[in-house]
């Protein structure tokens, strides 16, 4: 299996190993709210992906909020087609490790998903989280509509004005529309890998509050 000479740089699509045509197979409902993981979606319901890091911890804050419907984690904004974990590892696959958040928007607002992203982990540390090196684990949002990427960039500003007052750098998370990172989908990581932290209660995370809140 080919790597990247440097995990932390960011391959193009030409460079990418090819996957397969096979999606993953995962269970259709979610581990802890039973609703399903993948659409079609009720009514009502939006979509917003975000990356943090290891996926694991990530996907178990956004399944902790209320209007929260579902959450799922895969792999997004590369080339790769239904990459393995093992193959996103490499970073010959242009993807981070994301989350698939569905939210009621009537329930929850953008504002609260965002304050959820911006403290839980650090977006000052381009390609990296704590230990966790490599593009992989870049920060990201991916909006599915322009309301979602206004609020984003707006809320980037805003955190960054708070993280200046506290002495940190700038926030290096990519931020645009869902269908322009990569080639735009959304694969779903491996069975063990949902609701991982459900499964496995002492699992590895490393997430949580970031000294600076987003309020």
């Amino acid at each position: 299996m080919m790597f990247a000479l440097s995990k932390t740089t960011m391959i193009t699509a030409d460079q990418a190993l090819p996957g397969r045509d096979t999606p993953m197979e995962v269970s259709p409902l979610h581990v802890v709210l039973g609703t399903p993981i993948q659409g079609p979606w009720p009514d009502g319901m939006k979509v917003l992906y975000v990356g943090m890091g290891c996926f694991w911890g990530s996907e178990r804050i956004f399944w902790q909020l209320d209007g929260v419907y579902s959450t799922a984690v895969g792999y997004m904004g590369g080339w790769t087609r239904n990459p393995s974990y093992e193959e996103t590892c490499t970073a010959m696959t242009g993807h981070f490790e994301a989350v698939q958040v569905v939210y009621d928007p009537a329930k929850v607002s953008l504002d609260a998903l965002f304050a959820a992203f911006w403290e839980n982990h650090d977006p000052t540390t381009p390609n990296r989280q704590g230990g966790d090196i490599g593009t992989q684990y870049r920060s990201a949002i991916l909006a599915t509509d322009q309301e979602q990427l206004d609020a984003a960039l707006a809320s980037k500003a805003r955190y960054q004005a708070r993280l200046d007052g506290e002495g940190y750098g700038p926030i290096s998370t990519q931020i645009e529309l869902a269908s322009m990172a990569g080639d735009g989908r959304f694969y779903y990581a491996e069975e063990y890998h949902q609701g991982y932290l459900h499964k496995n209660p002492g699992g590895y995370c490393n997430h949580g509050f970031c000294q600076v809140s987003f309020a």
